[in-house]
């Protein structure tokens, strides 16, 4: 299930113990290796905070990224992730992309699945919670196993796509995530929660 993504972390010399199992545990995304695409001689074509500003113009929807708890993690994982991308139709296929410094991304790997809730215009405080890192972002938050991975899903979002991993591409700072879709649903109901140059928004009526 989750063999490319020991493929990936042994090809940049990630180590792994055992090799996968059904459950995709022994799976470890850390340490991270240097990846850079400008020589430390050369200068950046953009600085960051330009390249912020420009690409901040951009407006997004902003999910909820679960995963179940491993053996030693003692709860499940999540993070909010604005880079969220359907992929593929046959087959059915999702991506989202990943800091290489986050502390939950090791987590997903050792799970091998994960879920993706898509948030409504009314829980931009649900997202802050679990943009903060190191804090209980479950406390308190409503959830069930998603059907196929078990992965939480989060009540009352108006969309959710359960997924096991696909593929793990490198991409610059971040990682491409690709997860293989196993079941979803939505609400039919409700406005998106949207992300746009540093504040969430909604929907405007006409």
């Amino acid at each position: 299930m989750a063999a490319t993504v020991v493929r990936y972390l042994r090809s940049v010399g990630s180590p792994t113990s055992g090799g996968p199992d059904p459950a995709g545990a022994g799976i470890d995304a850390l340490p991270r290796p240097d990846l850079r695409a400008v020589g430390e001689d050369e200068r950046a074509p953009v600085s960051p905070a330009e390249f912020r500003a420009v690409l901040g113009n951009f407006a997004s929807g902003v999910t909820i990224i679960t995963a179940p708890p491993g053996e030693d993690d003692g709860g499940p994982a999540g993070f909010a992730c604005q880079s969220f991308a359907s992929l593929s139709l046959d087959p059915p296929l999702v991506t989202f992309m990943v800091a290489r410094t986050s502390t939950t991304w090791p987590r997903i790997a050792r799970a091998g699945v994960f879920c993706v809730n898509v948030l409504g215009a009314d829980q931009g405080a649900l997202c802050r919670a679990f943009a903060i890192s190191g804090a209980d972002k479950f406390a308190g938050v409503g959830h069930r196993p998603a059907p196929a991975t078990g992965s939480p899903q989060l009540d009352d979002v108006p969309a959710w796509i359960d997924c096991r991993v696909h593929a793990v591409h490198t991409g610059g700072d971040h990682l491409i995530v690709v997860g293989r879709v196993e079941a979803m649903g939505a609400r039919g109901e409700g406005d998106p929660l949207l992300f746009h140059k540093g504040r969430f928004g909604r929907l405007a009526t006409d």
